[in-house]
C-alpha cells in the first residue's frame, strides 16, 4: 500500500510492474487475506501500526479482482487505464512530437519487442504492453533464480530505457511540465 503510493507518485513503470506482482500474490493466497497478511504483508512490515491499513488495501484489492471477474488472469481496470494512457503518450512522443530521445530509445527496443511478441502469446499487445510483459517476466525469472543470458539482458535493458523515458515524460506530463506544442 505504502510502496504502491510511492511508486505510483514517483514512477508509474514501476507501480504497474509492482500492481501486476500485488494481483499475483492475490491469486496466489487464493484470495484470502488474513493469510496475504500473514504471509506476506507482516514478515515484511518492520512495523506493524500499518497492518490495519494493509489489510484494507488488499480487501479493497481483492473486490476489485472479484468483480471484475479477473480472478484467474488479467489486470486492474485501474492500471489498465495507466497502461492505456502511456500507449496514447508513446504515440504522441512517436508520432505528434516526434521527441528525438524517445524515438531513439523506441527504435532500440522495439527491434526486441518485436521479437519477443513473435515467441510469445501476447500478439495482440501494443508495444508499452509487451514491454511491461517482458519486464514483468524478467522479474518471476529474478524471484525463481532462473538464469538470464546476456543477449536476454540486452533486450531488457532496452525496454526498460525506453520504459524509463516514458515513465519521466508520463510524471512531467502529469505535473502539466511537457509542452506537447513546442517539443
Amino acid at each position: 500500500m505504502q510502496i504502491a503510493k510511492q511508486k505510483l507518485n514517483e514512477n508509474i513503470a514501476e507501480y504497474i510492474l509492482y500492481m501486476y506482482q500485488i494481483e499475483d500474490v492475490i491469486r496466489a493466497y487464493q484470495f484470502d487475506v488474513d493469510t496475504i497478511i500473514e504471509r506476506y504483508v507482516e514478515p515484511q512490515m518492520p512495523d506493524s501500526s500499518f497492518i490495519n491499513q494493509y489489510r484494507s488495501w488488499y480487501k479493497d484489492l481483492v473486490n476489485q479482482m472479484k468483480m471484475q471477474k479477473i480472478e484467474k488472469s488479467g489486470h486492474l481496470i485501474s492500471t489498465q487505464e495507466i497502461l492505456l494512457e502511456l500507449s496514447y503518450l508513446h504515440n504522441t512522443l512517436l508520432n505528434m512530437t516526434k521527441d528525438e530521445k524517445y524515438v531513439g530509445v523506441f527504435e532500440i527496443a522495439n527491434k526486441y519487442l518485436e521479437e519477443f511478441k513473435e515467441k510469445s502469446n501476447l500478439k495482440e499487445k501494443n508495444s508499452i504492453e509487451l514491454a511491461f510483459h517482458a519486464m514483468y517476466m524478467k522479474l518471476l525469472l529474478k524471484l525463481q533464480g532462473k538464469e538470464i543470458s546476456a543477449e536476454t539482458e540486452e533486450a531488457f535493458d532496452a525496454m526498460r530505457m525506453m520504459l524509463a523515458y516514458l515513465s519521466k515524460s508520463y510524471h512531467r506530463m502529469k505535473a502539466g511540465d511537457l509542452d506537447f506544442l513546442n517539443n
